[in-house]
């Protein structure tokens, strides 16, 4: 891949223009297409673009309640997904983003990153997380020490992180499955535990059920209990809940609904109606945006998330744009899209094409940003396919037990199968671009090939 990029540049020096600058940070599902994206949209000669991301292999985060209770997956490294397309992988974390200057500040990552069970770093929304080795000859680079990565386009995927809500012990005692090293956390934790101690799941959410079954079915020894803060599947249709609340049962979960988690301590956590024994503690009350938006100019929500446009587009910097659980993208009816697969991949689709159209002169096609069903793993045997409107409101219908399971395994794999086909296998022709690429900021260092 650096072969092709140095050919690029020299190709836009004989030519007498700079190559546009492209940088993508974070690479988990909304990161990774909108890179693989635009290289197969615009001419390899007029652009470079480079992906930022601390881990060497793609990390399917709707897969991390299978990864804690120890199932393993074939890797998916970038430096076959992204051979032979111009896109240049970075292994490092981002520290900071300056952009009235236009650069990304990063640093390298550590070694041993595929193994290694520190904290998340939230470098990808969809998954990017912990350090790992350079690629050597695969085309990524990894230089040491700090050093600042100039663009004249940014698309901000950092995506989330899990969030405590500011409980106390929560952030000490409880376990996350919202990147790979939470997840390698908890399976070993899990797997220490001995028959009959007990394991609390914290949050009613989709990533709550998919933990709960998928830890009572894979451990029936353990004594499963599930908190969660409302009505079991309230939002679900009265043919969903049901079907939930019979496989609940028959893994042998106890559900304490309309409950609300105050503490967690080492081995109980807390409620008003008194203490809950937990061995291990899983905290899935839902995802925070990563903060480095919020430390930048950007124009964010509150929540921290960056505000865009419907082409993905920040509201306050128009060189940047943003997608995944970064951005808050407003869908059918004027509603904010949730975090999830389901958002981030039409979010990376529309923010490409709109790159590239803009750079390209030409029109920017539309991505439907709508639902259209709610995908639950209910164990390796059971599933709830909950179709919904577009706004994401429940209807009638709703698909289970081991057909739903079968689908929703497929839409798995189609969303991994995605990454790596990220105009969905239809032959596209890459465009020259039109647009020059603005002043470098004179704070800015001019861009390196090395």
């Amino acid at each position: 891949m650096q072969h092709g990029n140095a050919q690029g540049h020299g190709h836009a020096r004989r030519h007498g223009h700079r190559q546009h600058r492209i940088v993508v940070i974070g690479a988990g599902y909304a990161g990774a297409i909108a890179a693989g994206r635009l290289a197969r949209r615009l001419r390899r000669e007029d652009i470079a673009i480079t992906l930022v991301n601390a881990e060497p292999d793609f990390v399917e985060r709707v897969r991390m309640h299978q990864v804690a209770v120890g199932q393993e997956f074939r890797p998916r490294p970038f430096s076959e997904m992204f051979a032979g397309t111009g896109v240049r992988l970075r292994l490092a974390r981002v520290t900071a983003v300056d952009v009235d200057g236009r650069t990304v500040s990063i640093t390298e990552a550590e070694p041993g990153g595929s193994s290694r069970l520190g904290a998340p770093n939230g470098l990808g929304s969809s998954g990017g997380s912990s350090a790992s080795d350079g690629l050597g000859s695969s085309g990524a680079s990894s230089n040491s020490g700090a050093e600042e990565l100039p663009y004249d386009t940014l698309v901000y995927a950092l995506g989330s992180t899990w969030s405590t809500h500011d409980v106390p012990g929560a952030a000490e005692h409880a376990h996350d499955i919202a990147g790979r090293p939470g997840a390698l956390r908890l399976r070993a934790r899990l797997a220490a535990l001995g028959a009959g101690q007990p394991v609390v799941v914290v949050g009613g959410g989709l990533t709550g059920l998919e933990a709960a079954t998928e830890i009572a079915e894979a451990r029936p020894d353990l004594k499963v209990t599930l908190a969660a803060r409302g009505a079991l599947g309230d939002w679900l249709s009265p043919k969903g809940a049901r079907h939930l609340r019979k496989v609940m049962a028959g893994l042998g979960i106890t559900v304490h609904e309309n409950t609300t988690v105050t503490g967690v301590g080492a081995d109980h956590v807390t409620t008003a109606a008194g203490d809950l024994p937990a061995s291990v503690t899983i905290w899935t009350t839902g995802f925070a945006a990563h903060p480095i938006a919020q430390a930048t100019t950007l124009k964010t929500d509150t929540t921290g998330r960056i505000e865009v446009d419907g082409t993905m587009r920040s509201l306050s910097h128009p060189d940047v744009y943003a997608i995944g659980d970064a951005a808050l993208a407003q869908g059918p009816g004027d509603k904010p899209l949730r975090m999830s697969c389901a958002s981030g991949v039409p979010m990376a689709w529309q923010a490409a094409d709109a790159i590239a159209a803009r750079l390209t002169g030409t029109k920017s096609p539309t991505a439907p940003l709508r639902y259209f069903n709610q995908c639950i793993s209910l164990g390796r045997k059971e599933g709830l396919i909950q179709y919904v409107t577009a706004d994401d409101r429940a209807r009638t219908a709703a698909l289970t037990g081991r057909l739903a399971a079968f689908y929703k395994e497929l839409v798995c794999k189609g969303a991994a199968w995605g990454v790596a086909n990220p105009t969905l296998a239809i032959p596209t022709r890459r465009r020259p671009t039109v647009v020059q690429p603005a002043p470098i900021p004179t704070s800015a260092p001019e861009a390196t090939t090395a």
